[in-house]
């Protein structure tokens, strides 16, 4: 495969970088691009004091606006600066997807605008608590004596130096605001060295306000000119720091106002992005579009906002880290209800479901997808207390390094919880180089240990076609049996031994399905009758779906319904390939809930092929028709509402 290499160059351009997969090791990358569902608008609100802070706004359509905590100060201004005041907040996801940098201007306008010297770096993980150093250009760096000022700071990543770069205007003396640059240190406290020049436009006039973003691998630098006509300009380089910018003489601003401040963000899960700038002499506002980076409309009919910023970005965030900061600060009446499908956030295929008695939560059993030809290693486990809310319990099994027998293809896994002696043991089925392991915890989040060789590694004697894969374990509540169900192309079931990591002699079957039946065998008991479902269609097609059949026995025959389909797509909403279920049941009551996954959304429909390996999990209700059958699901973006 073609091998694309992305860069992320800044807060603005995120989303570009985090939808990006390195083909060539078939990796999913750290943050999907169709993840990211929200926007965080960070900006300060005036020229006094207590403007001088760090506000929050949020959307979910990057259009719409609403200020968090009653539009005060998230962040205490004279806690991390040394004026007590700051401004021009610019804030960047980091490489990892899960470490956020924001650099400010330490600066309260009320001591005049030739005032400071020195910017304020901040870090942090959750967007809510940050870690703060103040830089003093002038303090620190020799050479500095006559510096007057140092302004609206910003983040990128240089991935040719493999560091942050910190860009900022200065002005010395008499002479002219310049862009600078210098890289920072790992840990985000300090300047590696003294700044250097980034950016001097050919006019040699004043300029400030610096803001990159990169498209097609092209760095484009935006910039408000001050000697000359005020506005805002461009300047493109294929390497950011050669100094070698090729200007774009035209002004971009759609205003014959003065602006300052501009920045630009792509809107997430499209081509376009939006250049906004603050029109600071009205107190406003305006916001463009474009896809080309170059020709820009005005769509500030399009866009509201129940607070009014001043110089500020746009962050595009996932859903986990926008109720991270509305737990903190409230959810704004007037935002829209975040849909709650996906569940999980990342590529996921293949969900297994459990409850557990011992510690009283859900947990969510996946197939690790997005690696390229289903190439995944590992397995995860994600927890919750109310369905809706998934904590990520981390890696529980690793083939590579603790399957010797099975080392690859780590795919579609189950579970039960034993009590055993008085004690939980949890049993931990799984598929690794096409065959089928099992592992064993005292615990849902493991950590699991292999058994030491294949419970399933062999095609049954009268099958000629298919694989090994997609185990499921049911325990007959009537008898206290447990059986173990697998493969693909054919439907095997055979009694599990009471160690639970072995099969009882004698007991294999196969059980006859019509040919839909492609894979993903789950089996539940409800009112007497045990239901048995299945995916049919390829995992790489849209049509993939669930059916099921009814027995009156774990181990079948089946009788198929005439209309048994449990789940399939809605193309109309763009939900395709809803397969490879499990079931939960609400513990002692009648209440069911069909955990599926289906194509990445709105991605995994344009990826072709790839879309069978770039998947996530949903959840839906379940429900039943008096006489027993099921009633068709019916996949939804909304999902499911928490459970108490």
């Amino acid at each position: 495969m073609k091998k694309t290499k992305f860069s992320l160059v800044v807060l603005l351009l995120i989303s570009t970088f985090l939808q990006a997969q390195d083909k060539a090791k078939g990796v999913p990358p750290v943050v999907a691009e169709k993840d990211l569902t929200a926007y965080l608008f960070v900006y300060f609100i005036g020229n006094s004091v207590e403007e001088e802070a760090v506000n929050y706004a949020v959307s979910t359509d990057g259009y719409h606006y609403y200020a968090l905590n009653n539009n005060k100060p998230v962040l205490e201004s004279k806690a991390i600066s040394s004026t007590g005041g700051v401004r021009d907040p610019h804030i960047l996801r980091g490489e990892d997807g899960k470490t956020f940098y924001m650099v400010l201007t330490d600066m309260t306008s009320s001591k005049g605008w030739d005032s400071n010297r020195a910017m304020v770096l901040l870090k942090s993980t959750d967007l809510v608590n940050w870690k703060s150093t103040v830089i003093n250009i002038q303090i620190t760096f020799p050479g500095n004596e006559n510096l007057k000022r140092v302004w609206a700071p910003q983040t990128i990543y240089d991935a040719k130096a493999g560091k942050y770069m910190i860009y900022f205007s200065m002005q010395h003396g008499s002479e002219p605001d310049k862009i600078y640059y210098a890289y920072a240190n790992e840990n985000f406290t300090a300047l590696e060295s003294a700044p250097k020049l980034l950016f001097v436009p050919k006019s040699k006039g004043a300029c400030i306000d610096g803001d990159i973003i990169v498209k097609d691998g092209v760095y484009h630098l935006f910039y408000k000119t001050e000697s000359e006509t005020a506005g805002i300009k461009t300047a493109t380089t294929t390497d950011l720091t050669s100094g070698n910018w090729k200007e774009n003489d035209n002004y971009l601003q759609q205003t014959k106002e003065k602006v300052e401040g501009s920045s630009i963000f792509k809107l997430n899960n499209t081509e376009d992005y939006i250049l906004m700038y603050d029109v600071y002499s009205k107190g406003k506002y305006q916001f463009t579009k474009t896809k080309d980076l170059e020709n820009f409309t005005v769509i500030d009919q399009d866009i509201s906002m129940d607070f009014k910023p001043r110089h500020g970005t746009i962050l595009p965030i996932t859903r986990s880290e926008l109720k991270k900061m509305t737990d903190k600060w409230g959810t704004p009446s007037q935002l829209p209800k975040v849909k709650n499908n996906p569940v999980l956030e990342g590529y996921y295929a293949d969900p297994e479901i459990l409850y557990s008695n011992k510690t009283k939560k859900y947990y969510i059993y996946p197939t690790s997808d997005g690696f390229n030809d289903w190439s995944g290693y590992y397995f995860k486990t994600f927890s919750s207390d109310n369905l809706v809310d998934w904590k990520d319990e981390g890696i529980i099994l690793d083939l590579k390094k603790e399957v010797p027998w099975g080392n690859r293809n780590a795919w579609a896994p189950c579970i039960v919880e034993k009590k055993i002696k008085g004690k939980y043991k949890y049993f931990y089925y799984f598929t690794a180089a096409q065959k089928v392991g099992v592992a064993v915890s005292d615990n849902p989040t493991g950590p699991f240990k292999d058994s030491g060789k294949a419970i399933v590694a062999e095609r049954p004697q009268e099958i000629k076609d298919g694989q090994e894969i997609d185990p499921d374990v049911f325990t007959d509540p009537k008898t206290g049996k447990s059986y173990l169900y697998w493969g693909n192309m054919y439907m095997a079931v055979a009694e599990l031994n009471s160690d639970m990591v072995s099969l009882k002699p004698g007991t294999q079957k196969i059980i006859a399905v019509n040919p839909s039946f492609r894979e993903g065998t789950y089996v539940i008991y409800r009112n007497g009758k045990y239901y048995f479902f299945w995916s049919e269609d390829d995992t790489r097609s849209p049509k993939y779906k669930v059916r099921y059949g009814i027995s009156n026995s774990p181990t079948g025959p089946l009788e198929i319904p005439e209309n048994n389909i449990v789940i399939q797509g809605k193309a109309e909403e763009g939900i395709y390939a809803t397969g490879h279920n499990s079931v939960l049941q609400i513990p002692n009551k009648d209440e069911w809930y069909l955990v599926y996954h289906r194509f990445s959304y709105p991605t995994g429909i344009k990826m072709g092929n790839a879309g069978g390996f770039h998947r996530e999990v949903c959840i839906d209700k379940l429900e039943f028709n008096p006489d027993g059958t099921i009633k068709q699901v019916v996949p939804t973006h909304e999902g499911i509402k928490a459970i108490k």
